[in-house]
């Protein structure tokens, strides 16, 4: 822009020079005109062959500015131009000057299309991969909960199903722990009643044999008081039955301490089974309610990764498309936006040309009707 402001600049010198020098040419070349080119004025002989040079010359400056502007941009459309317009100048038409307007006007249009176009687009995709990447994240945030919380769901899910397993195996060791325990109560009553009647039986045997003596010693008292033998019988009996009541209440008190244990632990074995029957239970459905709920998880999350991957690959696909216009976008703007202003500076350029020849023409025909003094 700058280069077209300097060459602007020089050709208004340029004209300025040129508008001096007509003024001198008027005022000091009178007589000689009238002597060299009799009634002619010198200055209205050279203005028609230097008013077509001067327009000649403007056509030709623009398109070597437009040319020189189609090589620094390596542009085949301002080439394309530069041709075009160069044929309008060497063309016969009546108003090459205005076809060359038209063409400039015309490409300065296009191009303003085109940067407008390319805006639109870089806006469009500007906005689809914000709001695709937007719901990239969403996508993915909400597929990483649901596999976060399907994985706790299956965590304790299994962790649930050990329990039960451990609670299961407990309950068949208190099963065959009862069992056991059964058969050894069994056992222990049987022994226990079969040594209660051997004790009971035995006890009352020693206990008829006192009888029967301590009748017999009472009946006979002399007998046994000469012989001394009676108490001495009678008391190893009573000893023998001391011995035999106190191991029958030894027997008695053991089978009833036994059978009180057993009874105990049996009840507590109850109390556990019942305790780890319900664990289970509660284990059982909850540990199936986390399955439930982690199959409906898992559909969702599917559904939601679909979802996902129809976003990603319409992301590769935006940004195939984008990456481009994103990577050109701002060289192709500045690209455009120098093209534009180097076009509007040649049409400015022509512009000012065609206004200071057209002035020239009407100062010239004002001259050749007498209305400007010689």
């Amino acid at each position: 822009a700058e280069d077209f402001e300097s060459e602007t600049k020089s050709r208004a010198e340029e004209l300025q020079a040129i508008a001096k020098a007509k003024q001198i040419i008027i005022e000091a070349t009178g007589g000689a005109e009238s002597i060299s080119y009799g009634g002619a004025s010198f200055v209205q002989t050279a203005a028609r062959s230097r008013l077509s040079s001067k327009a000649d010359l403007a056509g030709f400056e623009v398109v070597r500015m437009v040319r020189d502007l189609a090589r620094k941009h390596s542009s085949q459309g301002l080439m394309l131009l530069a041709q075009r317009m160069s044929s309008a100048a060497h063309s016969q038409s009546a108003d090459p000057f205005g076809k060359i307007k038209g063409l400039i006007s015309d490409m300065i249009e296009k191009l303003s299309a085109e940067a407008a176009a390319d805006a639109t687009r870089k806006t469009y995709c500007d906005k689809q991969l914000l709001e695709t990447n937007e719901k990239k994240t969403e996508r993915t945030t909400e597929v990483e909960k649901l596999s976060t919380k399907i994985d706790q769901m299956t965590a304790k899910s299994s962790s649930l199903k050990e329990e039960v397993a451990a609670l299961q195996q407990a309950l068949s060791e208190l099963f065959s722990s009862q069992a056991q325990m059964d058969k050894l109560r069994s056992d222990e009553n049987a022994v226990y009643k079969s040594s209660q009647a051997d004790m009971e039986q035995g006890l009352s045997g020693v206990q008829m044999a006192l009888k029967v003596l301590t009748d017999y010693y009472a009946k006979d008292a002399a007998h046994g008081s000469a012989s001394g033998s009676s108490s001495g019988i009678i008391g190893l009996l009573e000893v023998v039955e001391s011995d035999f009541s106190k191991n029958l209440a030894e027997i008695v008190s053991t089978e009833e301490a036994a059978a009180a244990a057993y009874e105990q632990e049996t009840k507590d074995n109850a109390v556990e089974k019942t305790m780890k029957e319900k664990d289970v239970e509660h284990k059982v459905k909850e540990s199936a309610y986390l399955d439930k709920e982690s199959a409906a998880l898992s559909v969702d999350r599917s559904n939601v990764q679909a979802e996902l991957d129809a976003i990603l690959e319409y992301l590769s696909k935006i940004q195939a498309e984008c990456t481009e216009v994103a990577g050109t976008y701002a060289d192709k703007k500045a690209r455009r936006e120098a093209e534009i202003a180097g076009l509007k500076a040649a049409l400015d350029t022509l512009e000012s040309e065609t206004a200071l020849v057209q002035r020239h023409a009407v100062h010239r025909r004002f001259r050749g009707f007498g209305i400007i003094a010689a």
